[in-house]
């Protein structure tokens, strides 16, 4: 009876170490697969652990991150996110596209941009669309002190707030150019913001072909999807439908990043699941 019962307990010992090993492989999997940089850091999750490239921090991630819901459950949810402006001619064309397509998006305006159309500013609100906070002058802020970096953000957010009420321009921020600092996003953090990168980026910053931006799009799509783009290319402007109709025959939902953040956890965003739309 005692053989019995030591085999039992090693038959399940070998179990147990094989299920946490298989478990380790998959979460090794997981962030080897990993985007380089997160698509979201909130204001609570530790800086360094979710920026750093050092072996410590890698581990950190793989130990702590918590593990993304099954993939059935994955939330078909994009997020549309359109940086800088707002412009004069290139932000009406936007807003009337997006409206036409009942798409609802996240502008991440430049502070010193929205004094100069103020009018406009109000109008990308009062269209259903998210403001969230560019900065002031949209500076490179890897270069700049942590007292200037709190400045560009929280003038920024003055100046926004003069002509808009939005909770997200005291909570979401995006670094200008996608340059930033362990640091920078530190100061981010304690003045209050999530810092909010990106799961794709077509490129619509250089000059590209509708074409081509709807193609990077489709191929690179992922549940849920955080998609930056630029509100002053009208080839960005051009190619918007087709990406629309895509995502939604893909049975996709548009959401504003406020509402993905408050409809999904921080890991399942920034460990999505690649798709075919």
């Amino acid at each position: 009876m005692a053989r019995v019962t030591r085999r039992s307990l090693l038959a399940g010992a070998l179990a147990l170490a094989a299920a946490l090993f298989a478990y380790g492989i998959g979460r090794l999997v997981l962030h080897a697969r990993a985007p380089v940089i997160p698509a979201v850091v909130t204001r609570t999750m530790n800086a360094h652990d979710a920026l750093s490239r050092d072996l410590g921090a890698r581990v950190q991630r793989v130990l702590h991150d918590r593990p993304p819901a099954e993939r059935a459950s994955w939330p078909r949810l994009v997020a549309l996110t359109f940086d800088d402006g707002p412009y004069g001619v290139e932000t009406p064309l936007l807003l009337d596209v997006l409206g036409d397509l009942q798409v609802p998006a996240t502008f991440f305006l430049i502070g010193r941009d929205a004094q100069q159309f103020p009018e406009l500013t109000a109008r990308i609100a009062a269209r259903g669309n998210e403001i969230a906070d560019h900065t002031l002058t949209h500076p490179d802020l890897d270069r700049l002190s942590p007292a200037q970096v709190r400045y560009e953000i929280l003038a920024g957010a003055d100046v926004l707030e003069r002509y808009v009420h939005d909770p997200a321009i005291r909570t979401l921020m995006r670094p200008p150019h996608g340059r930033f600092t362990e640091e920078t996003v530190r100061v981010a953090q304690q003045a209050g913001y999530h810092v909010i990168l990106w799961n794709d980026d077509p490129g619509d910053w250089r000059s590209v072909a509708p074409q081509t931006l709807a193609k990077h799009i489709e191929k690179d799509a992922s549940a849920p999807d955080i998609v930056l783009l630029h509100s002053g290319r009208i080839a960005t402007i051009e190619m918007l439908a087709e990406v629309v109709g895509r995502f939604r025959r893909a049975g996709f939902r548009f959401v504003t990043v406020g509402e993905l953040l408050r409809r999904v956890h921080t890991a399942v965003i920034n460990h999505p699941e690649r798709v075919t739309i």
